[in-house]
């Protein structure tokens, strides 16, 4: 079979829309890792993403009785942009079903393509059975993003171009996966000439499909994905995506959201282009890599797999960009309620420069900080701090990996309330459209008391809340039960540290 995807790669038709994208060398972060890194720019294509590839390639194939009755698919991003433009270009119809939560900049993308939009569902699943419908009634092709080997060959043209671009042969390349497509294709073509370079995909800790069903021997269906890198969502991976991924990928490393924020950072100070999450994942990759293996002088060639980033977005890039490159510590610390304590936390972090700094009164014995400290050497020095601070006879603890202290409680600092009673903490999560706060309030209910609420939009496609509920134990079967109607996603939050230390008794 690897002879047939060779082949088809060669004669993959896709440069009718698709640019020869640059293998660019990355110079300030090389010089960072100790090792040669180059970005494969595949965010210069016409939509910003390499998908175009796949879906040319694919709708180039249809014969003509075929393409005149149109093409299909389900999208809320890159895709369907892809599929937009090489409809366009082949001058037949475009239908494109996008999930309602769809941010409007990308319905808009599609629009300016020439697609025909259709709104459905308040995620891909549903879109995509919505689109598999559509298609049926109306006689259209459906062009599927990942799971067809015309779209893998396309997407394998990226493989192509690497091997023919790199002045010497890579030691590994570095490759985003979502359903698997692209890793599928350059993994073919590559292994097939230079069966010693490591293939490496590279997937948010919270979208784990292709490294779940590598580990288990089989495609696993994931119970839910993350969001914040949105064009990898996928919670199964494609049957031939998968087989090929078995035979040829070596490994799939897990990144964390911070990781993912630094590494789009650190493509920003390389060449001013800001990716899209999803896009910057095969440098997030690269770096955990190289810790990992302690590499150097290594040839290391991360796909920049796309830029549609929404630009409110940016705004939780920048927050979470300095933690996840090990540049900030978040700390939470108990010092004494008296003149001049502050000063004296201060002078023993010495020269290190504060990042933020949030307090309230608490009782008058204590008080609570939440503190962001800015470093220089990375974990190394943030375990030095946290040594000293203790040593110093500060009850200190580390939020730099807590997620619900980074997104909610450094923003709420100070909200103990004295004789409340039964409050328990919940994480909701939610579609983010047009009145999807007021109908998770409604949802609620009356019968128990909300005594913490707090809500912020980040612009993705979920919208996060932090509420506490005064529950009585009496109440607590009954509450569970109303939890699990509202059918919404959801942790209790109620023994984080972050918490206990900062808003509960």
């Amino acid at each position: 079979m690897q002879e047939s995807y060779i082949e088809r790669i060669l004669k993959a038709r896709v440069y009718d829309v698709a640019i020869e994208s640059p293998l660019e060398p990355a110079r300030r972060l090389s010089r960072r890792l100790g090792n040669h890194v180059l970005f494969k720019r595949e965010d210069l294509q016409p939509v910003f993403s390499f998908k175009l590839r796949g879906a040319y390639n694919r709708i180039s194939a249809l014969d003509d009785e075929t393409a005149r009755r149109g093409v299909i698919c389900a999208s809320a991003g890159n895709h369907a942009q892809g599929v937009a433009l090489a409809a366009r270009r082949r001058g037949i119809a475009a239908v494109i079903v996008m999930p309602r939560t769809t941010p409007n900049i990308k319905v808009q993308a599609v629009l300016d393509l020439g697609g025909e939009v259709v709104l459905h569902g308040d995620d891909f699943d549903h879109a995509y059975e919505h689109a598999l419908d559509l298609a049926r009634e109306r006689s259209l092709t459906f062009i599927h993003p990942f799971d067809d080997p015309d779209v893998i060959a396309g997407q394998g043209t990226v493989g192509m171009e690497i091997v023919r671009q790199c002045p010497t042969r890579p030691d590994a390349v570095f490759v985003p996966v979502g359903g698997g497509g692209l890793i599928a294709g350059i993994a073919a073509y590559v292994k097939s000439l230079y069966p010693q370079v490591r293939i490496v995909g590279v997937e948010p800790e919270d979208a784990s499909s292709m490294h779940d069903s590598l580990k288990s021997g089989e495609r696993v269906t994931l119970e839910r994905v993350g969001i914040f890198a949105d064009g990898v969502a996928v919670r199964r991976v494609g049957e031939e995506t998968f087989r090929l991924a078995r035979k040829y990928v070596d490994e799939v490393l897990l990144v964390t959201t911070d990781e993912i924020c630094a590494a789009i950072q650190d493509i920003f100070e390389d060449n001013r282009t800001i990716a899209e999450p999803a896009g910057a994942l095969a440098v997030a990759g690269i770096k955990r890599y190289v810790a990992r293996e302690q590499c150097r002088d290594q040839t290391l060639v991360a796909i920049n797999g796309g830029a549609n980033i929404n630009f409110d977005r940016l705004r939780h890039v920048a927050e979470r960009a300095d933690i996840g490159a090990q540049r900030e510590a978040l700390l939470a610390v108990e010092i004494p309620e008296q003149p001049g304590s502050f000063l004296r936390f201060c002078r023993l972090l010495g020269r290190r420069s504060v990042t933020e700094f949030n307090y309230r009164y608490a009782d008058a014995r204590s008080a609570r900080i939440f503190a962001g400290v800015a470093l220089a050497e990375g974990r190394r020095e943030k375990e030095a701090l946290l040594s000293l601070v203790a040593d110093a006879g500060y009850r200190v603890i580390d939020m730099s990996d807590d997620e619900m202290a980074k997104l909610h409680v450094r923003y709420m600092v100070g909200g103990h309330a004295r004789g409340l009673e039964h409050e328990r903490l919940f994480r909701f999560e939610f579609p983010e459209r047009p009145g999807a706060l007021l109908r998770f309030l409604e949802s609620i209910g009356v019968n128990w008391n909300i005594s913490l609420f707090h809500y912020r939009n980040h612009g993705s496609d979920y919208g996060r809340v932090l509420a506490g509920v005064q529950v009585p134990p009496s109440d607590d079967r009954e509450f569970s039960r109303h939890l699990a109607e509202l059918q919404y996603v959801y942790a209790e939050e109620t023994q984080n540290p972050a918490y206990r230390m900062f808003l509960g008794e």
